[in-house]
């Protein structure tokens, strides 16, 4: 299954705490974190929350 990077561009300060638990959950918590996930309905549905928060890096 092809695996895809995501990297936090926005701080989660003053963010409802749905948008700050999405973060955890992809695991990002600082700016500028790179983490690779896999590509699944699930990670798109959390990036899809958090549009304004994360960049998907090709």
């Amino acid at each position: 299954m092809a695996t895809i990077k995501i990297k936090q561009i926005g701080s989660p300060i003053r963010r409802p705490a749905s948008q700050r638990q999405i973060l955890i959950g992809l695991g990002l918590n600082k700016m500028n974190k790179v983490v690779e996930r896999q590509d699944t309905p699930e990670v798109r549905g959390a990036l899809a929350k958090v549009p304004h928060l994360v960049q998907v890096i090709d």
